[in-house]
């Protein structure tokens, strides 16, 4: 299983050693986190994206490129809610499409979940 983040995932994980322990016996750390969800989980003042970037630092942050941005945008139109789902959300799940058995960390499952019913292989979202 590949364990990703979306900023609500990041935000929850910020400062919870006992949940990264856990995560790292269960298999399932280093979490993949697309660039995308950096611009929603930073405010860019170090002092309070502290526990935040030290998180990030043991993530592995995934690039977006126009194919996957495509792939996205075909997700957001599919739930028929493309006014009401977020770009970064939608780039999550088309990143989440292209990894073996993914399981999408977020404080917002019901986007996901729309997204993920549109999506070519099964998405697994868990709430934080």
């Amino acid at each position: 299983m590949i364990l990703i983040l979306d900023s609500g995932g990041i935000s929850a994980l910020a400062g919870q050693r006992a949940r990264l322990t856990e995560l790292r016996r269960r298999g399932l750390w280093p979490a993949q986190v697309p660039a995308v969800a950096l611009t929603e989980a930073l405010t860019g003042d170090h002092r309070r994206d502290f526990h935040t970037n030290r998180l990030l630092r043991a993530c592995q942050i995934r690039d977006i490129g126009e194919p996957l941005a495509r792939a996205a945008a075909q997700l957001r139109t599919a739930t028929g809610r493309a006014g009401t789902i977020s770009a970064a959300d939608a780039i999550v799940a088309a990143y989440a499409d292209t990894c073996p058995e993914p399981v999408v960390l977020t404080s917002d499952p019901a986007d996901l979940t729309a997204l993920a019913s549109h999506a070519q292989r099964r998405i697994t979202v868990a709430r934080t």
